[in-house]
């Protein structure tokens, strides 16, 4: 059997970055943290942590964290149903905290909205990881969530890939912008758009790659570049004429009082498929939070 009060102390490591805050978190000693580190060390034979700046788990570190959290979520569970839905002394469930990895564009126009009534009702916080679509389900392959929205639809070992639907994508560029890349009252020429920066979310973003190959079966192609990793300051950009870049439909619905932006090829879009991956094995809690992400989806994408 594995010891609580040191898996408790792993987790705080991990999650704290350090033995010394990680320490304060739980009311002990710098010694005392680092004996029960030992001490599980020691009974499973292996490093669990790489010492250094900044504390980072092994990947064996990483895997008892993820455990740990779903024994916290279980526990919850349990006293939650043993107290009749209620803490101690009757007062309200205490508040429990749930990971999800999800993309920016996802969090900002559906996901976000769409969960906000179920966490309200079950008293959940969530702790998310934004990162790119297609390596969200990289945080639950190394159990640092519990669920992530994902382009990836077979499912991670343990898990379940659930589809949610599809986010449409469209090129989207200052109307100025557009008008110069076109030849006279035609079509955009695309060696004109290549000579024009294109505006990135950041650096694992490859939709405007994927509307190159789709609608001008260009490959490997090499343009300018900015990278603008902010929702908000990202359609700025496009409408202070840096550049061309792929936004949600859910987001130019919700233009209505912002600078017009035009369609580099009105009715090209890039659909992406969206999953939600999740523990196979749920605590109640995260069921919930997994029900309201599949109606969040079905209410708010675009559906096959």
């Amino acid at each position: 059997m594995l010891d609580a009060r040191q898996l408790d102390a792993l987790a705080a490591v991990i999650e704290h970055g350090s033995f010394g805050a990680a320490a304060k978190a739980l009311s002990l000693t710098l010694a005392a943290v680092s004996l029960r580190i030992k001490s599980l060390e020691d009974t499973l034979g292996q490093r669990l942590l790489v010492r250094g700046k900044q504390v980072h788990p092994t990947p064996a570190g990483q895997a008892l964290l993820g455990h740990v959290k779903q024994v916290r979520l279980q526990e919850a569970d349990l006293v939650a149903n043993l107290q009749g839905g209620r803490g101690a002394g009757g007062k309200a469930a205490p508040l429990q905290s749930l990971s999800v990895a999800v993309n920016a564009d996802s969090l900002t126009g559906w996901f976000l909205a769409g969960v906000a009534p179920a966490l309200q009702k079950n008293r959940l916080l969530l702790d998310i990881v934004v990162d790119d679509q297609d390596h969200t389900h990289d945080a639950l392959k190394s159990g640092d969530v519990a669920g992530c929205v994902t382009t990836l639809a077979q499912s991670i070992r343990g898990c379940v890939a659930e589809p949610l639907g599809v986010m449409r994508y469209h090129c989207m560029a200052a109307p100025a912008l557009v008008d110069k890349w076109r030849a006279g009252k035609g079509a955009v020429v695309p060696q004109r758009l290549l000579a024009s920066p294109a505006v990135i979310f950041n650096r694992k973003d490859a939709l405007q790659d994927a509307f190159l190959a789709q609608h001008f079966q260009l490959r490997d192609a090499l343009y300018p570049r900015h990278f603008v990793p902010a929702v908000d300051a990202f359609e700025l950009a496009l409408e202070l004429g840096m550049g061309w870049g792929m936004v949600p439909e859910q987001h130019l619905v919700a233009r209505a009082h912002r600078p017009p932006l035009a369609e580099v090829l009105p009715g090209q879009t890039v659909d992406v498929a969206l999953y939600w991956q999740h523990w196979a094995r749920e605590p109640v809690l995260a069921q919930r939070l997994t029900r309201a992400v599949k109606e969040a989806a079905r209410t708010r994408l675009r559906q096959a």
